[in-house]
């Protein structure tokens, strides 16, 4: 188990600091003695609370109990913070009625294209193969401090935990990004090898609002993950010219395929789409219908209480995913979209993110999201839904030509609507389900 190497790590650097939050600090030491105490306590449960179901607290408190849960033998259900507890009565009654495989340390809940739940359930093995692939392909030592401002519930944020633990680095874990002084505070000038996890729509963010306090860390920022969307190539290239001699990382993980490939758009190619090769724990391959399809430990052992949708995605030791991709001549993988994400114009088939990427280059554009419509004018076509940045304004016109000079003609909106904001998900990705259900 992960934990094994927090112990490991108590008895030989019991001084070093393991996590810090906000004014608050623990060392090995501390959270080792911390994490058996919880885990004496969950013990005494008995099989009652064989599952713990642990709402995101975004503190200590969260990292502590989520590990112990672990030690006492317990499958840990992360979930994100405010859940309301009807809702969390419907989980545990889940999680208490579905049997879970020996060995079986989260059950990680995502919602489903029809806004169902899903429990993926992740095994100790996949958690320890998705530490070692984080930490041999980023980099990861006994030097690397990590900041993590996005949800712990989640895999992004969640899975950064684990190469930490693996090679005794330190975490610094903040409440989220909408306090940008607090993440740009949490990069003290005495650390040489630190490191963020980011979202793009974070990244997008922060080269609007604090792109000269990036560069200022330059020197100091050892490497930034990105995923769980597409990352536009007018960001990639911002960010590689504010931090040239920084690795950053376009990574392809899910919370059903666990960490696989990853993509250094820093070493001379910041290509849109290009996820890299697969790491240590991990293979790809493209199926014949264009699938993306993964195998490897880190993959999850099934949906819970599910066998006929596990079966749906799970073939011979492969996961096939709904990602369109293709491997490259480098053996790289590129990612196209999603399949249920395509729109259908005039028998072309769109990827609305190769649309986005294209608008978002627009420099008065502070987000966007391309959508499928039917107009009595044009019959069935796109639809750009953009925000402007504070004090800017866009001409529709001057939007579509811009777009048009970047895609073919068939990827151009005909219809662009003005919003306030984008509507994202929690985790940073385009809430494409909510404008579909309208």
């Amino acid at each position: 188990m992960i934990e094994d190497c927090l112990f490991a790590h108590a008895e030989a650097t019991p001084d070093k600091t393991a996590i810090c939050c906000g004014s608050r600090r623990l060392t090995y030491a501390e959270l080792a003695e911390d994490v058996k105490l919880e885990a004496d306590r969950l013990s005494g449960c008995g099989d009652a609370c064989q599952v713990v179901l642990l709402p995101c607290t975004q503190d200590e408190r969260f990292v502590i109990t989520y590990l112990a849960a672990h030690v006492a033998g317990k499958t840990c259900v992360p979930l994100e913070a405010g859940i309301p507890s009807a809702t969390l009565d419907a989980l545990r009654r889940q999680c208490l009625s579905a049997p879970l495989p020996p060995h079986t340390a989260d059950v990680l809940f995502t919602t489903g294209t029809t806004g169902r739940r899903k429990g993926v359930m992740i095994s100790h093995t996949a958690l320890l193969a998705d530490a070692e692939n984080l930490a041999e392909a980023h980099g990861f030592t006994s030097a690397t401090v990590f900041v993590v401002c996005g949800p712990m519930s989640h895999i992004g944020s969640l899975s950064k935990l684990y190469p930490l633990l693996l090679q005794g680095g330190t975490l610094i874990l903040l409440k989220s990004l909408s306090d940008m002084n607090a993440f740009f505070d949490a990069f003290t000038a005495k650390e040489r090898c630190m490191a963020t996890f980011l979202v793009p729509a974070s990244i997008h963010m922060l080269l609007q609002f604090g792109a000269d306090r990036l560069s200022a860390l330059a020197d100091r920022l050892d490497f930034i993950e990105t995923g769980a969307a597409p990352l536009g190539q007018a960001d990639m290239k911002t960010l590689c010219r504010l931090l040239p001699h920084t690795r950053l990382y376009n990574t392809y993980a899910s919370t059903e395929t666990g960490i696989i490939s990853t993509f250094d758009f820093n070493a001379g190619e910041p290509l849109p789409g290009c996820l890299g090769k697969p790491m240590k724990h991990a293979r790809l391959r493209i199926t014949d219908e264009g699938h993306v399809a993964c195998a490897g430990p880190t993959l999850m052992s099934g949906y819970l209480g599910d066998t006929r949708l596990t079966q749906e995605v799970m073939h011979d030791g492969w996961l096939i995913t709904s990602d369109l991709g293709t491997i490259d001549e480098k053996g790289r993988l590129r990612l196209q979209g999603r399949e249920g994400d395509t729109i259908n114009v005039g028998g072309y088939k769109v990827a609305p993110a190769e649309v986005e990427d294209a608008a978002l280059s627009f420099p008065a554009l502070a987000d966007c999201i391309c959508l499928p419509a039917d107009s009595p004018l044009f019959g069935r076509c796109l639809r750009l839904l953009f925000s402007v940045k504070q004090g800017a304004r866009v001409s529709k016109r001057d939007l579509a030509r811009h777009i048009a000079s970047k895609v073919e003609p068939y990827k151009v909106p005909r219809i662009f609507e003005q919003v306030d904001a984008v509507r994202r998900t929690f985790n940073g990705k385009l809430d494409r389900k909510s404008y579909l259900q309208e």
